[in-house]
C-alpha cells in the first residue's frame, strides 16, 4: 500500500482489563470508584452502557472477541486452544498495520504470533505453567532479573490465605507489579517505535483479576469510602440449577491459589474483599493514564480509534459467590468505550448509548475504522455508525456461552439454557434487575419462556448453518487463511432481525 495511504489510516489502540465489572467507572455513575483516566476516556468517547461478553471466562470471551465468532462456531469454551483460529488481528497485519500486543492476550497456546509483529507476554499474576516447571512469561522473567520470585501457590505458604479472600496488597516494589510492568512496557514501546505506518496496539492489563493485589497507596484511598454491598438473598441458590452450588463448592474446596470460600464470611470481610478489588482497578487506571499520556505526547492519538473494554466481570460476593463461570450480569455485563478520534469524525459523539452491544462487535468496528473489508464470517457489526449519532436498529438479544450454558438476554428478560438439562434460569429483569428470583419453573412465565427458547433456537441454528462453511473449510485446509479463495463463495449472512420469530 502506498505510504500516503498508510499515513492517513488511523492508529487503533485497544486497552483491555481482565475481570472488570460494568459498575466500576466513576464517570459512568459509580461514585465509589476512583478512576480519573477511565473517566477521561468516558468523557471523550462513546460509552456503550449495555455491553455483554460472549464468554463467561477469560479464554472463551477473548477467543470469541478476536475471532469474531461465537464459541459454538470455534469450539472454544473455557480453557480450550484457540490461537490457531484465524483472527482479525491477522487482517490488520495483512493490510499493513504494525500490530503489537503488550500484556495479557490469553492466547492458547500462549507463545504464538497470532498476527502480532511484537509481543510482551504477561499472563495471570499467578502462573501455574511456571509453577509446574514450564517457561515463564515476560513479567516473570522481569521479576527474576530483579531478584524477585513470581508469587505463586501462596495457599501453600500462607497459613492465613483463605481468610484473606484474595485481598493481598502488593508486597514488592511498585515497578515489579504486573500491571505497572505492563504500563512501563507500553510507554517504553510508544517512546521507541520508529515506524511510519498505522499501528494496532493492544495493551492488556492483568487486573482486576484475582488475587486482588492493589498498590498499598491505592488501597488506602478506599479505606474510608462507602462501598456498595454484595447483593444476594437467603436461600437464593436453592431455586437455581445445581451447577451454581457446585461451582461455589468447587472454588471453596479445590486446592489452588484461587481457592476462595465465602461461606461464613462476615459483611465486613466481604467489604474488605471488594475494597481490594476496587483498589486494584485504581492501580490499573493509573497505568492507563500513563499509556494515554505517552500516546498523546508522541502524536498517536491525533488520528486514532481508541477502544477500552474488559473480557468479563466478577460476582464479588453477589449471589454469595465470587469470580466468573456463571451468567449473572456482574459477570457478563462489562464496560465498553469507543473513542473515534479520526480526523474526519464529529467533535461531539454521543456520550452514551444504551443499545444492547456485544464484544463480538469489536472486530467489525476495528476493521471498519481501518478501511478493511469485514469478512462475512464475523458475527458482529461495526459500532462506528452509532458513534456518529446514526440511528441503528439495536440487537434484540445478546448472547454468552460457557460451561454448557447459553445465555440470551434482552432488555427485559434473561434466559440461561443448560445444555441437555431440565433446569435453567429465567429472570424478569424489569421487576428483578439483580436476578434474585428464578422464574424458569414459574407457570405464569411459561409463555415468555417458550418464546425465548424459540428465539434462542432460531439464533443458534442460523449461526451454526452460516458458519458450517467455515468449519468444513478448516477441516480440509488446516492452514487456510481468510479471506477465502475466489472459488469459495458464501451468500450474505441473514441478519437476525430478519429471522421468522416473534421478536425479530
Amino acid at each position: 500500500m502506498p505510504d500516503a495511504e498508510q499515513e492517513t489510516r488511523p492508529n487503533i489502540i485497544m486497552i483491555m482489563t481482565d475481570q472488570q465489572r460494568f459498575d466500576t467507572i466513576a464517570a459512568q455513575g459509580y461514585d465509589h470508584m476512583i478512576t480519573p483516566n477511565l473517566d477521561r476516556l468516558s468523557n471523550a468517547g462513546t460509552v456503550f452502557t449495555n455491553t455483554y461478553c460472549p464468554g463467561a471466562t477469560c479464554i472463551s470471551s477473548r477467543a470469541a472477541m478476536f475471532t469474531g465468532m461465537w464459541p459454538h462456531t470455534t469450539g472454544v469454551y473455557t480453557f480450550d486452544r484457540w490461537a490457531d483460529h484465524r483472527n482479525w488481528v491477522q487482517d490488520l497485519h495483512d493490510a499493513g498495520y504494525w500490530c503489537v500486543s503488550i500484556g495479557k492476550m490469553h492466547l492458547s497456546p500462549r507463545d504464538v504470533p497470532a498476527g502480532f509483529h511484537e509481543r510482551v507476554i504477561v499472563e495471570n499474576p499467578t502462573n501455574l505453567t511456571q509453577a509446574r516447571g514450564g517457561a515463564d512469561d515476560d513479567w516473570g522473567r522481569h521479576l527474576s532479573l530483579h531478584g524477585a520470585e513470581r508469587p505463586n501457590m501462596r495457599n501453600e505458604t500462607d497459613p492465613d490465605w483463605m481468610s484473606k479472600h484474595q485481598g493481598v496488597p502488593w508486597h514488592l516494589d511498585e515497578d515489579l507489579h504486573s500491571d505497572v510492568f505492563i504500563g512501563n512496557s507500553a510507554v517504553g514501546w510508544v517512546n521507541r517505535h520508529r515506524g511510519t505506518g498505522p499501528v494496532f496496539l493492544q495493551v492488556g492489563f492483568t487486573g482486576p483479576h484475582e488475587p486482588w493485589d492493589p498498590l498499598p497507596r491505592h488501597l488506602e484511598m478506599y479505606r474510608d469510602r462507602e462501598l456498595p454491598p454484595a447483593i444476594w438473598r437467603e436461600g437464593e441458590l436453592d431455586d437455581k440449577p445445581p451447577q451454581q452450588k457446585q461451582c461455589k463448592h468447587h472454588h471453596a474446596t479445590t486446592w489452588h491459589e484461587s481457592q476462595i470460600n465465602l461461606d461464613g464470611a462476615t459483611e465486613a470481610e466481604i467489604a474488605e474483599m471488594r475494597r481490594h478489588y476496587y483498589a486494584k482497578i485504581t492501580t490499573v487506571d493509573e497505568q492507563i493514564g500513563r499509556v494515554l499520556d505517552g500516546l498523546e505526547a508522541k502524536g498517536y492519538l491525533e488520528n486514532s480509534l481508541v477502544i477500552f473494554c474488559s473480557d468479563h466481570g466478577d460476582m464479588l460476593g453477589d449471589h454469595t459467590m465470587a469470580y466468573k463461570w456463571l451468567m449473572y450480569d456482574p459477570i457478563t455485563h462489562i464496560p465498553l468505550i469507543v473513542w473515534d478520534n479520526r480526523a474526519d469524525r464529529p467533535d461531539t459523539p454521543p456520550a452514551a448509548v444504551d443499545n444492547l452491544t456485544t464484544l463480538i462487535d469489536v472486530g467489525p468496528t476495528v476493521l471498519d475504522a481501518a478501511g478493511i473489508d469485514i469478512p462475512t464470517y464475523l458475527e458482529g457489526r461495526s459500532l462506528l455508525p452509532v458513534t456518529t449519532g446514526e440511528k441503528v436498529k439495536p440487537h434484540p438479544y445478546v448472547f454468552c456461552e460457557d460451561n454448557y450454558q447459553i445465555m440470551m438476554r434482552s432488555t427485559t428478560h434473561k434466559l440461561v439454557y443448560y445444555v441437555g438439562q431440565e433446569a435453567g434460569e429465567l429472570y424478569a429483569l424489569e421487576e428483578d434487575p439483580h436476578e434474585l428470583f428464578n422464574r424458569w419453573d414459574d407457570a405464569s412465565y411459561a409463555e415468555t419462556k417458550t418464546t425465548l427458547m424459540a428465539d434462542l433456537l432460531a439464533w443458534l441454528s442460523s449461526s451454526v448453518y452460516w458458519n458450517a462453511g467455515y468449519k468444513r473449510t478448516r477441516a480440509r485446509h488446516t492452514t487456510m487463511r481468510w479471506p477465502m479463495p475466489d472459488n469459495v463463495k458464501f451468500q450474505d449472512r441473514p441478519s437476525i432481525e430478519n429471522q421468522h420469530t416473534k421478536n425479530w
